[in-house]
């Protein structure tokens, strides 16, 4: 079977994945209860060092952002690939193929098995006790001991995956503390911030441990997550050059938040779900990115 023949495959099947799922996914997602915005949390997040290596961009007067499916294989050393799955899900992949799955769990998975997976306990649709046995490395963003922070900083060939811990709120409306993980995937001089089930604004420490942030995946249903308002200040505080949106419940939810976006940013639809990106193809301008997909 030829590479494009053999790609063509897995397309079709991830099509097949994301049409089972998401009626599972849709009935999984009635579990999630809404709760008015929580602050940002008074006490001070676990120290974690200010990463090094999350260098400011370089815009230049190049193509932006390269549109992207399975049937490309091979990236060069300054791209990564990121596919919208469904839901919280993205396949990252990094120039040595190196595969990771955020918020994998049991109803929406890439068709490729992960090296690494990130996992969130807010919903069972954000984590599931049942990974692949075959996975190298499952990163749980919330700590076993209670009002303990998880903490992450693994690196695995050319990928350093780090978190920031915050706080959610727990099915009675009260504060879980540390049950949320911010990931941040370094690839390819490119900073990745995946933001999960974010419940509250971000202090300014916990900016700084983030750190600059070239692309982040935002949670933008406005109502299980942070409000539309939280959710916009924690984005002009990032101040990222693309935003993917994630984390909504259908077309006039996700519309709710671009209608918000487009008096600060543009605003881009992809053809596929799938995206190259470069630190030098990154836009001039802050921009929304739409990945088509659940």
């Amino acid at each position: 079977m030829s590479g494009v023949s053999r790609h063509l495959r897995i397309v079709a099947f991830a099509a097949a994945i994301a049409v089972l799922a998401s009626a599972k996914l849709l009935h999984a997602q009635t579990a999630e209860v809404p709760a008015p915005k929580q602050e940002s949390p008074a006490e001070t997040p676990s120290p974690l060092q200010t990463p090094e290596n999350c260098p400011g961009l370089v815009a230049r007067d190049r193509r932006r952002v390269i549109p992207a499916a399975f049937d490309v294989a091979a990236l060069n050393a300054d791209q990564v690939r990121i596919t919208f799955v469904g839901h919280a899900t993205f396949l990252i992949e990094s120039p040595q193929l190196v595969r990771i799955a955020t918020d994998y769990n049991d109803y929406v998975r890439p068709p490729i098995l992960p090296d690494i997976i990130t996992m969130n306990h807010a919903h069972d649709t954000h984590y599931t006790d049942h990974p692949d046995p075959a996975i190298k490395y499952v990163l749980r963003g919330w700590s076993d001991t209670p009002n303990q922070p998880a903490q992450w900083d693994l690196t695995y060939r050319d990928v350093r995956v780090r978190n920031v811990p915050t706080n959610i709120r727990d099915f009675e409306g009260g504060t879980e503390r540390y049950g949320n993980s911010i990931f941040i995937f370094e690839i390819a001089n490119l900073c990745i911030v995946h933001l999960s089930h974010l419940h509250h604004t971000l202090t300014q420490q916990q900016l700084n441990e983030i750190g600059h942030a070239d692309v982040v995946m935002a949670p933008v249903d406005g109502f299980y997550t942070l409000d539309l308002d939280g959710i916009m200040d924690v984005l002009t505080a990032m101040k990222p050059q693309i935003i993917i949106p994630m984390h909504y419940f259908g077309p006039s939810v996700l519309e709710r938040f671009l209608d918000r976006a487009r008096k600060l940013w543009d605003v881009q639809t992809a053809e596929v779900p799938s995206t190259v990106i470069s630190k030098t193809t990154l836009p001039k301008s802050p921009e929304v990115l739409v990945l088509p997909g659940h």
